[in-house]
């Protein structure tokens, strides 16, 4: 029999949460201050965090309650009372205010220097899918100002009326062993509609209740290196303003299971190395496990063709004719995708799904039934990929990039300016062309009445192209299976953008695998809530990006089932200490 794999004892940080994943799923409770520290309310405030990982146990009712009272009891202005508490347990729910908090967050980050925009990407943000229950904070401002004692003067008085009352059951929550954590990376209005809120009815973001799977003594973004915490000297004033003033404040597919978020930060916990070591490798590879992929050790690429008419209109360099001569070498083995992933050791399923029936500008690319047949067909083969491989996304098709502005900017929304590109070989007077065309496919589109399909199949029908039609489908099936897809290129973004626009929750199971040079591609990315893994200002196509991304997918996999493992049971310090060390040596090369 194999001897069993060495453990090390857990190296404990001298600052910072010296807890491990083990201790906490053996007491997810033991945060919890006793009766006497309950009452002690500077401790309490003292030890109030805004927590951004969970333990998936469930909530007891009673405790819950009590998190819920005392908000109800906080001071409002006029005993006006404009708090309403919407508490959500459905997953779907929350895996679609999961992805509009990601989307928020990238489009954050792209207003910030590129140092803080990558700053923010790295924090960790899953507390919505991670938590057992999110509460929707809600302000009632129905009733007039001046109707409320006080509000006539200050009109948001209500607002922070509900502020006072987050911070109740933010201290209430720390005081029996729960975490709250206060996410406002949302659109308001898209917050507002994921949880039907009526006119005149605000809310003032999500709140995250659960036991912490962190127990930090400090702020969390003062341990990022966000912020520090300022001198309270600094920002008291007697009598008046001074003249030298304060700095400007810093400013239908199921999702992933709280209990495998959990398990994937619980398995990186066990690793032999400080928390995030490979950054962005990490965060991917939490989300792999997560989905239950994380023993796959290869994948298969799955690359579409399509020929479009509207490369017809003078939006592209080459001709239709190169479509077929690429998918020709594809399935001859020998195409720039198809070669790459052989070389890489992957499985290659190549379809040619045809042509499109219309231009985009004058008339549908596709019926409404072709549309229809088209993402059946990927759903099958998603779905019989999903269970064993990483499912990788290319695409052949002369123009498509000019069909993918144009549904880029239908779903967004977005204007052509912003989206629209110059794709391969073109120059400026084509890519104006290619803005017309977008610009007259966009008018035409959304000048037509609704019909009873779903929009994304609508949208595919008026504006896509058969290879993104099935890449959608491909996208859907893998996510239903519980697989995980890989991006390529911007039309490949695309294909999950509809899948997403159909159901959220299907963004838990993407990887970006590049930013390519297309210009809207990052915006896209930005939408689903993605960073790509690289940006190599690739042109290609045909699935070499996510090709080239799924080599350090699994390289990276592989590294976390083989690297060393901390023991379960806490360190002993002073044993620890006292070991005495190897001596030097350095290891032979086994190659």
């Amino acid at each position: 029999m194999p001897e069993p794999k060495a453990t090390w004892p857990r190296p404990v940080p001298l600052i910072g949460d010296s807890t491990s994943a083990a201790e906490r799923a053996a007491d997810p409770g033991g945060w919890a201050f006793d009766i006497d520290s309950q009452r002690a309310l500077a401790d309490i405030i003292g030890g109030r965090r805004d927590i951004r990982r969970y333990r998936p146990d469930a909530l007891d009712p009673a405790l819950v309650r009590q998190v819920l009272a005392a908000g109800h009891n906080a001071p409002s202005v006029g005993h006006s009372q404009p708090w309403r508490f919407i508490v959500v347990g459905a997953e779907d729910t929350r895996e679609h205010a999961a992805m509009l908090a990601d989307r928020a967050r990238h489009r954050q980050a792209s207003m910030l220097d590129d140092a803080a925009g990558q700053h923010l990407l790295d924090l960790q943000l899953d507390g919505i899918r991670e938590a057992p229950i999110g509460i929707v904070m809600c302000c009632d401002r129905r009733v007039a100002s001046a109707e409320v004692l006080g509000r006539a003067t200050f009109e948001d008085a209500d607002l922070w009326s509900c502020a006072c009352a987050i911070q109740n059951m933010w201290l209430t929550a720390r005081s029996v062993g729960f975490g709250m954590g206060w996410v406002t990376l949302f659109e308001p209005d898209d917050l507002a509609q994921l949880v039907g809120l009526p006119e005149g009815v605000a809310s003032l973001g999500w709140l995250c209740l659960g036991y912490p799977d962190e127990r930090p003594p400090e702020p969390g973004l003062m341990r990022a290196g966000w912020s520090a915490r300022v001198p309270l000297e600094s920002v008291t004033f007697a009598e008046r303003w001074p003249d030298t003033g304060v700095a400007a404040p810093i400013g239908r597919i199921a999702g992933l299971k709280r209990d495998r978020v959990v398990a994937a930060h619980d398995d990186a916990d066990s690793v032999l190395a400080p928390p995030g070591s490979l950054g962005r490798l990490d965060q991917v590879a939490d989300r792999v496990i997560a989905c239950g992929a994380g023993s796959v050790t290869t994948a298969t690429l799955v690359l579409v063709g399509g020929d479009h008419l509207v490369a017809d209109l003078g939006v592209t360099a080459y001709r239709r004719s190169v479509t077929a001569d690429v998918i020709a070498a594809a399935h001859a083995g020998t195409s720039l995708g198809v070669t790459s992933a052989r070389v890489a050791g992957f499985d290659t399923v190549v379809i040619d799904a045809g042509v499109s029936s219309g231009d985009l500008l004058a008339t549908d690319a596709l019926t409404l039934r072709r549309v229809a047949e088209l993402v059946t067909e990927g759903q099958v083969v998603g779905r019989s990929l999903a269970p064993t491989k990483l499912v990788l996304l290319g695409e052949v098709g002369i123009g498509n990039t000019t069909v993918a502005a144009a549904l880029a900017c239908a779903l967004l929304p977005a204007d052509p300016v912003d989206i629209v590109g110059l794709g391969a070989a073109a120059d400026t007077e084509m890519m104006a062309r290619k803005r017309e065309v977008v610009t007259g496919a966009l008018a035409r589109y959304r000048s037509r009445p609704a019909g009873e399909a779903p929009p994304y199949i609508t949208a595919l029908a008026a504006l896509g192209g058969p290879e993104i039609a099935f890449l959608t489908g491909v996208v859907l099936g893998t996510a239903e299976a519980g697989g995980v897809v890989v991006l390529d290129g911007m039309v490949t973004s695309v294909a999950a953008l509809l899948a997403c626009d159909h159901a959220p929750a299907v963004s838990t199971h993407l990887v970006a695998g590049q930013r390519s040079r297309e210009l809207g591609h990052l915006r896209i990315l930005q939408h689903l809530g993605l960073s790509p893994l690289l940006d190599l200002r690739l042109r290609a196509g045909e699935g070499v990006g996510a090709v080239l991304a799924a080599r350090m997918v699994l390289d990276t996999l592989a590294t976390r089932r083989e690297v060393a493992r901390v023991s379960p049971a806490p360190s002993d310090e002073t044993a620890v200490k006292d070991r005495p060390r190897a001596p030097l040596s350095v290891a032979k090369s086994t190659i």
